[in-house]
């Protein structure tokens, strides 16, 4: 019997991958109540944004494109995080936060989280 990690395949892989850089990332950002964490988390089919208070431990805020009002539009997938980023900083400005602290949950900042960040950044939310 071999002892140590086992060696991951394919989705397995880079699902570890993700962990692993979202762990190291979490090391240096924290959110407040001034400035909470606007934290990312992405699937193969849908996209979700919470605005966290780490400190409490609360969510403030969060829209994903399971929300009604996303959810029945026909477009693809970038479009759905542009709409995504949008109503959390709506949502977000609603329950008074201004500024965030961005965490992209390990995935590389392209595509669809940077999509999402910069339609956050224009509807008035600052990194």
């Amino acid at each position: 019997m071999a002892y140590g990690q086992k060696i991951l395949k394919g989705d397995a892989y880079k699902r570890a991958a993700i962990k692993r850089r979202h762990i190291r990332i979490r090391k240096r950002i924290a959110g407040t109540a001034e400035r909470p964490r606007l934290v990312v988390t992405r699937s193969n089919r849908h996209i979700v944004a919470q605005v966290i208070d780490d400190l409490k431990g609360h969510t403030l805020a969060s829209a994903s494109t399971l929300d009604a009002s996303i959810r029945g539009g026909e477009s693809d997938k970038s479009a759905q995080a542009k709409q995504v980023g949008a109503l959390v900083a709506e949502r977000a400005k609603a329950a008074g936060v201004e500024a965030v602290v961005f965490d992209r949950g390990g995935n590389q900042y392209a595509g669809r989280i940077a999509a999402l960040a910069d339609a956050a950044r224009e509807a008035g939310l600052r990194f």
